[in-house]
């Protein structure tokens, strides 16, 4: 499994998600402060526990209560410092992850849905969830570890250098091999990091897909085909898992072989200088242990960033998310837009996904009010001139334009999301539904509407029957997703929601779609009666559909080829919406251009 490149990280993956701190200095110089107090508070603790043992073995003479006290409170000191220490970590690590998971939604949600098309929903899970979380360690180990260490070092190896030259010409060179060693592996750790995160990210797309899928892969006798992909995502994932860990043990065992040669080191030096006289025998067990209480930290720093290499597949795909640029860039200066009716213009507009064009000059004009429908056969670019009009994507050459009473078009790039959203209101075909009532998903756009106007607006549209079946009525959970209810059903309660909002131009791609002939004309009855001045695009390919527009617009090779009436079009047999209603019903086209 060789991981994309997209999900190979660079070296500075980490670095880049440390300006986060900033919003935390307080809290990330109280864990600072904690760690180093921890740090020299087991230094002295060791050293002073060791210069009184060598006193009393050497010069016979017994600790004081002044000693014995220092001694106890030393080793309150260090318990504290160690409970604050990992207190304000933890706490620290939990806000900034809580911080980075909504600038990673924030991201994603910034440049949908160019950025989350063709990516599934397990992979995004587990960039704004399991990546995020993975980061968990670096924010809570290793920064203040790190930083608390370096200095505990350098203070520790000035006071070696008035104690015993010596001992620093030994404890250097091992303190730079222990700090070498996470980073001359850094490329290895970074590439088995990569492994794993990019096999658990496999594995929960994989999950959720199945779990997704679950009713057709019943259905269709998929489900022990795709338990066996999900025991080979598994048995992948735990190779990856296997072979870090197996790695990482090394490591470690290397860093114990250091430690244990600095031990052998140290107490050369040391004999060696008593020998000579230059260190009396009750400050030789002081030297040693101050010479490896100083070690110490340089270990456990070497383990911690040994550890944070692996997390640069993570910090990669989390930093990726975080800056992720905008399908849609704000306005520097917005402008405001007039109240009063819209109509809308796209205007020499062409647009292309990733080379294939689909729009290729296309000029429409719809007046205020007006209802208009768009035909063609798919792939034609409907649903396109849905995403530009919702501002899902900026068109590559050309204008989408909304036209207000005062004649003065406003292109929908100079226009703040905020005001954009209010006036513009997409339905697509599976408009999905959130996790919550049927009350709170129909003022998902319009939070503070009354309850009796959205009770009007749900009769309207014939949500109040699907209200009166459930349990609850409106406060009856509809299940993430809307998984308890039918397709039509959803398209009732999405078109409510959109009509809430009450949106001055409203669009419509192929929502009445799951809906029978019945439901088409209940919404069709809704659409008129609360049309007012808003103007309407639909999408659609049933013909009873098009029939009731004012207009229709039919596009071909990222054009509009044919524009007029629904009489005026089918008079014309050989005409373009003739085409396109026998591509829809091959063999039966007479009864689709029948009245």
């Amino acid at each position: 499994m060789t991981p994309s490149a997209a999900d190979r990280p660079h070296s500075g993956a980490l670095r880049a998600l440390l300006p986060v701190l900033a919003a935390h200095r307080a809290m990330t110089l109280r864990t600072f402060a904690a760690a180093l107090v921890d740090q020299i508070a087991l230094v002295a603790l060791v050293a002073l526990a060791a210069h009184t043992l060598g006193t009393a073995v050497v010069a016979g003479t017994l600790p004081g209560p002044a000693t014995i006290g220092l001694l106890l409170g030393l080793v309150v000191v260090r318990a504290l410092a160690t409970w604050r220490e990992m207190d304000l970590s933890h706490d620290l690590a939990y806000r900034v992850l809580a911080e980075l998971r909504v600038r990673v939604f924030d991201g994603l949600a910034r440049s949908a849905p160019a950025r989350i098309d063709g990516r599934r929903s397990g992979d995004l899970a587990a960039a704004a969830l399991g990546d995020v979380e993975a980061l968990e360690f670096f924010y809570a180990h290793a920064i203040a570890q790190l930083a608390s260490s370096v200095l505990v070092f350098s203070s520790g190896a000035a006071v070696l250098a008035a104690v015993e030259p010596w001992l620093l010409v030994v404890v250097l060179p091992l303190a730079a091999l222990l700090a070498l060693t996470p980073l001359l592996d850094g490329r290895g750790r970074t590439e088995r990091g990569t492994r794993t995160r990019t096999a658990a990210a496999e594995l929960s797309a994989d999950a959720v897909e199945t779990v997704d899928g679950l009713p057709e892969l019943l259905a269709f006798g998929g489900l022990e085909e795709r338990r066996e992909r999900l025991r080979l995502r598994g048995r992948r994932l735990g190779d990856a898992q296997r072979r870090e860990h197996t790695w990482e043990a090394g490591a470690g065992a290397l860093r114990d072989l250091l430690v244990v040669g600095a031990v052998v080191a140290v107490v050369a030096v040391v004999a060696g200088a008593v020998g000579a006289g230059r260190l009396g025998g009750a400050w030789a067990p002081t030297a040693m242990a101050l010479a490896l209480g100083v070690l110490a930290p340089v270990a456990d720093s070497a383990a911690a960033l040994g550890q944070a290499g692996g997390l640069r597949a993570a910090a990669a795909r989390v930093g990726a998310a975080v800056r992720a640029p905008a399908g849609a860039p704000e306005p520097v200066e917005p402008r405001t837009l007039p109240p009063g009716p819209l109509g809308v213009r796209l205007r020499g507009v062409r647009f292309d996904y990733g080379g294939t064009r689909v729009l290729d000059g296309l000029d429409l004009t719809v007046r205020a009010g007006e209802t208009i429908a768009l035909a063609g056969v798919s792939g034609a670019g409907k649903s396109t001139c849905a995403h530009l009009l919702a501002r899902f994507w900026d068109p590559s050459e050309g204008a989408v334009e909304l036209l207000p009473r005062d004649g003065v078009p406003v292109d929908l790039r100079e226009l703040a999301e905020s005001d954009l959203r209010r006036a513009v209101a997409v339905v697509g075909q599976d408009t999905p539904l959130f996790r919550g009532s049927l009350a709170e998903n129909l003022r998902l756009a319009a939070p503070d509407a009354s309850e009796g106007r959205m009770r009007e607006v749900a009769a309207l549209c014939g949500v109040d029957h699907i209200a009166a079946g459930l349990p609850d009525g409106y406060r009856s959970a509809v299940g993430e997703r809307g998984a308890t209810l039918s397709g039509g059903q959803r398209a009732r309660i999405a078109l409510a929601r959109a009509l809430l909002a009450e949106p001055r131009l409203l669009v419509l791609d192929e929502t009445t779609a799951h809906l029978d002939t019945e439901g088409d004309e209940q919404i069709a009855h809704a659409l008129l009666a609360s049309a007012g001045d808003r103007t309407t695009i639909v999408i659609a390919h049933r013909p009873a559909t098009l029939r009731r527009a004012d207009r229709i617009a039919v596009l071909a090779a990222g054009r509009v080829v044919e524009d007029g009436t629904w009489d005026t079009l089918v008079s014309r047999p050989q005409g373009a919406l003739g085409r396109v209603l026998i591509h829809r019903d091959t063999g039966h086209h007479r009864n689709a251009l029948t009245p």
